[in-house]
């Protein structure tokens, strides 16, 4: 039986993705910080739909964090088939006035946790010539956000660095996807202080499930990039021709409070 190994489980596209293994028949190793939230989830993929549901409770914003993730799984004698790089936050504010500390820890969720744990599994994955890799990036990586520079900055890693080893496991039987969700209704806004920006209250938002049903789909078909929803497909390739200063403009203008 295949097994799942997601970040970011707790909540959100993360959480709806580990329903989501779990109802296709696949085991799923579950990892956030919070542990009783795990938990919970963990009894709910065993009772619905008899797999097994693993456990790893730990802060991917601390350094190293990532390796111990590894060898926690490794240590319980797991094969990882599919990873999943969800987890993720933003931070909203002037860059010359948020926290560095609060960014420090962004960028090491964001960029660092994701570029090592997809480090420390592609070689086992080459070996095998198999395995799948879901890096959920934004539509923010297709342009700068005034108000969540760092953020959107982090997102467009996610995205180049996904693209570019994707290219590189060609014909390894491997896959990367990145995953561009655009805004979603889960509680990233809040977490990220920019609840009340008109990104989030202006429109109905799709949901985490509607999310991870796509993210699954694209991620099984091996596709490169998959931005959900046709309104984000099309403002994301009309960031390629607008003028980068206007694109910039009209990012503010959406992420700024009414």
């Amino acid at each position: 039986m295949a097994t799942a190994l997601i970040t970011g489980a707790s909540s959100g596209i993360g959480l709806e993705l580990a329903r989501i293994f779990a109802a296709e028949g696949m085991d799923v190793v579950l990892a956030a910080r919070s542990e009783d939230k795990l938990q919970a989830l963990a009894q709910e993929l065993v009772d619905a739909h008899k797999v097994a549901a693993e456990v790893i409770a730990g802060d991917l914003s601390v350094v190293g964090a990532a390796q111990e993730l590894y060898d926690a799984v490794k240590e319980r004698g797991l094969t990882v088939d599919y990873l999943v790089n969800n987890a993720g936050f933003g931070v909203y504010g002037e860059f010359a006035e948020t926290a560095w500390a609060d960014e420090a820890a962004m960028l090491n969720v964001n960029i660092v946790a994701l570029t090592h744990l997809t480090k420390l599994f592609v070689p086992e994955f080459v070996k095998r010539g198999s395995g799948r890799i879901l890096n959920v990036a934004s539509t923010a990586s297709f342009q700068p956000g005034p108000l969540m520079a760092a953020y959107f900055a982090s997102k467009a890693y996610v995205l180049s660095f996904s693209e570019a080893v994707a290219n590189e496991l060609k014909g390894t039987g491997v896959t990367v996807t990145a995953l561009c969700p655009g805004a979603t209704a889960t509680g990233f806004q809040s977490a990220a202080g920019a609840a009340g920006s008109r990104l989030f209250e202006t429109r109905t938002l799709p949901t985490g499930a509607d999310v991870a049903t796509y993210g699954y789909k694209v991620m099984m078909r091996g596709k490169r990039v998959a931005v959900h929803g046709v309104l984000n497909r099309i403002l994301a390739q009309s960031n390629r021709f607008a003028p980068r200063r206007l694109s910039m403009a009209i990012t503010r203008m959406l992420i700024s409070r009414g």
